[in-house]
């Protein structure tokens, strides 16, 4: 009798998760696709290797990509004014965090494709990206003002950019190790999941930032 109940536990249980799983899936894939900035939704949630790349590069970029509709998705709406808010004088706004995440993906695009050390691209790269990769008081006092819009075509120039790269490189690239996190050995895998952790984090942030939006 107690096995027969286990497995009628279980088989409610799978089918609950199932019914879940499939809500939490829909939702987005249905209000996603029909955004301007977002990717066509086809395959978002899929994992895996895309045509025109390396099996792990095009792997790495599914991830990157799936975490860029996510992104865009918590900040298409805001206006002007909550694009700037910040919670205390110390704070970055979200215009201030999405501009970073370009600065942050331009600049591993400079150390890892044309294999610049970590700092020595020209002073024009500098001058368009160094604010917005510091942040800090500098960031605070100059990203401000911007439609969304603005934020999410820097996100997208980037991005292509780095799409075009990925696309002229093989697997044996992501292996390819120097020093550099605290001078351990990284390899460019270690560097671009980076990238894609780094906008994590401040998707996050921006998310805890918009449920103190003034009213």
């Amino acid at each position: 009798m107690k096995s027969n109940t286990n497995k009628t536990n279980r088989r409610k249980f799978i089918k609950g998760s199932t019914i879940l799983t499939a809500g939490f899936f829909s939702t987005p894939l249905i209000s996603l696709a029909n955004k301007k900035f977002v990717p066509n939704s086809d395959g978002l949630y899929i994992i895996g290797p895309k045509e025109g790349y390396a099996p792990q590069i095009g792997t790495l970029l599914s991830t990157m990509t799936m975490m860029r509709a996510w992104l865009i998705h918590s900040v298409k709406d805001l206006t002007v004014e909550q694009l700037d808010f910040q919670i205390d004088e110390q704070s970055n706004s979200i215009g201030a965090m999405l501009l970073h995440l370009a600065a942050t993906e331009r600049y591993y695009q400079l150390n890892t494709f044309e294999e610049l050390e970590w700092g020595t691209w020209n002073e024009e790269i500098k001058k368009e990206w160094d604010v917005p990769m510091g942040l800090g008081e500098k960031g605070r006092e100059q990203i401000k003002g911007n439609k969304v819009e603005y934020y999410l075509s820097k996100l997208e120039e980037v991005r292509e950019n780095t799409k075009k790269e990925f696309a002229k490189r093989d697997d044996d690239w992501l292996n390819k190790t120097e020093p550099f996190f605290q001078d351990q050995p990284t390899n460019n895998y270690c560097k671009w999941f980076h990238v894609c952790e780094h906008e994590s984090n401040h998707n996050g942030q921006i998310k805890f930032v918009k449920k103190r939006l003034p009213v």
